[in-house]
């Protein structure tokens, strides 16, 4: 079934369209852009970055800014792919295509893995949002209102989602901005803490310096900190509903150093102007502390209300984002064919059930460890990474493959071309260095290379290496381009 850009609907190459679902190009221009917003702010920013303040001190800037450039590397290699090939598959499709079937069947479970684990992740931040206000009312009330709420958004048309995470969106980007001149108002109006410690841009460097455990600190929450970006590859994925991928998508990607800067290091110098770093203790999260400490009427409830967004957001796209990769993965064989199956809406429901399932072990997890979220953080930090990494591999093959068959080169390619990839490679390489050389992240390392190691023991086990096969397309380029190639599934 072939359609133009604006239709209704994608289907699969090669498939019998009466007994395939099929996914629906619903999302807008409004919707990609606030996506493009909203994966950039979660509970990475309002809750995890505890975690990098207490490694680094004020050095947590320098951390956000390598890997921000190291974000807007991976979009723009991404989007170069994306705007040949705008696929809901993504980066799976991609790897799978340009490095063969064993790749992209790696690369999606370990996005789908990430995902789980931010919604893990993400559960257990909601839970300690809510006993902020209700410390009397049990943890899986929380966790039955959100599986509720996020269930109805997801079952529905894509439509629905994409309008929930403007609105969703909205609310964490307006608080940040407010956020941020409100503390730039508190810095230049003198306020101090109860102890008497006052505001000021001194706070960044009289307390053991700018980078109070070196560069050693700054790479420990640069491991940290990758958490946070976890997630920005959804844009990739809505590309396969987006309605003009072709024009929105460039327009999206090319937003990502300025959410960077105004949503991360100004936010981070913000934050640790006001309050010494090493006032930042990590029990909640340091934008509710640090106000609360300050004395801000009513702050530090708003400022809850808002992280309670992003985390419900954050949870939203997850579920979102591993629907549409499972069901690409089902029609290339790298996953069960139960995952094609789509409701009259157009959503892969089975995913978003699993996915509901993930939150209900979630809930169970932070019963057992309520202190399990660094772990979690860590976990996700390798699967965001390995993710990263399979990213720049396909896009360098791509670049390859398309300089062997003289193709039409990308209207949107990658900054420094092949130098960027490597530099993308490079960032990867640190990241999982450090993790190994740090006695806190490398049990977060093991589990990841465990979790490799049981998807490649899999692929020979089972018989998914077989079926994989028969979708096997290894550089090769897609058979159309421009309009036509959002028509076609590869």
């Amino acid at each position: 079934m072939s359609t133009s850009p604006s239709g209704s609907r994608v289907a699969e190459p090669g498939a019998a369209t009466a007994d395939r679902g099929q996914l629906h190009r619903g999302l807008s221009q409004r919707h990609i852009m606030f996506i493009a917003l909203g994966t950039a702010v979660g509970t990475g920013l309002f809750y995890g970055s505890a975690g990098g303040i207490q490694a680094a001190g004020p050095g947590v800037i320098l951390s956000f800014l390598i890997a921000g450039a190291a974000v807007f590397l991976v979009m723009r290699a991404l989007g170069e792919m994306t705007l040949r090939e705008p696929v809901s598959g993504s980066f799976a499709a991609y790897a799978s295509r340009y490095l063969g079937p064993f790749a992209g069947y790696v690369t999606g479970w370990t996005f789908v893995f990430e995902l789980a684990v931010v919604i893990v992740a993400d559960t257990a931040a909601i839970t300690a949002y809510m006993a902020f206000w209700f410390p009397e009312v049990p943890a899986w009330a929380w966790v039955a209102a959100t599986i509720l709420v996020v269930g109805l958004i997801n079952f529905t048309h894509v439509g629905n989602f994409g309008e929930a995470e403007f609105w969703l969106t909205l609310v964490k980007v307006g608080a940040i901005v407010a956020m941020i001149f409100g503390g730039v108002i508190l810095l230049f109006t003198g306020a101090s803490t109860a102890d008497g410690t006052q505001a000021g841009l001194a706070n960044l460097v009289d307390h053991g310096g700018f980078l109070p455990h070196g560069i050693l600190g700054v790479l420990t929450a640069l491991t940290i900190v990758t958490f946070s970006f976890g997630g920005i590859e959804t844009l990739g994925v809505a590309a396969g509903e987006a309605k003009n991928p072709e024009k929105v998508l460039p327009k999206a990607i090319n937003t990502v150093p300025i959410r960077i800067l105004l949503f991360y290091v100004l936010t981070m110098a913000v934050i640790m102007a006001l309050v010494p770093w090493n006032q930042v203790d990590g029990k909640a999260s340091p934008f509710v502390q640090i106000f609360e400490g300050l004395g801000v009427p009513f702050a530090p409830h708003l400022l809850n209300f808002v992280v309670l967004t992003a985390a419900v957001s954050a949870i939203n796209a997850c579920i979102y984002a591993s629907g549409r990769l499972l069901y690409a993965m089902a029609h290339d064989g790298q996953a069960p064919r139960a995952f094609t199956h789509t409701n009259r809406g157009g959503v892969p429901w089975l995913s978003v059930a699993v996915m509901l399932g993930v939150m209900v072990l979630g809930a169970v997890l932070i019963t057992v460890d309520p202190n399990a979220f660094s772990l979690v953080a860590g976990v996700a930090s390798f699967a965001v990474v390995l993710t990263w990494a399979m990213i720049f591999l396909s896009h360098r093959a791509m670049r390859r493959r398309v300089a062997e068959q003289g193709a039409e080169p990308s209207p949107f390619p990658m900054p420094l071309g092949g130098v960027g990839t490597y530099l993308g490679l490079a960032f990867v390489a640190t990241v999982v260095i450090t993790m190994a050389t740090i006695p806190d992240s490398r049990q977060a390392l093991i589990i990841g290379l465990v979790w490799v190691a049981v998807l490649t023991l899999a692929w020979f086990v089972t018989g998914v290496r077989k079926a994989a096969a028969v979708h096997d397309r290894t550089g090769t380029l897609p058979v159309a381009s421009g309009e036509e190639a959002a028509a076609s599934h590869r």
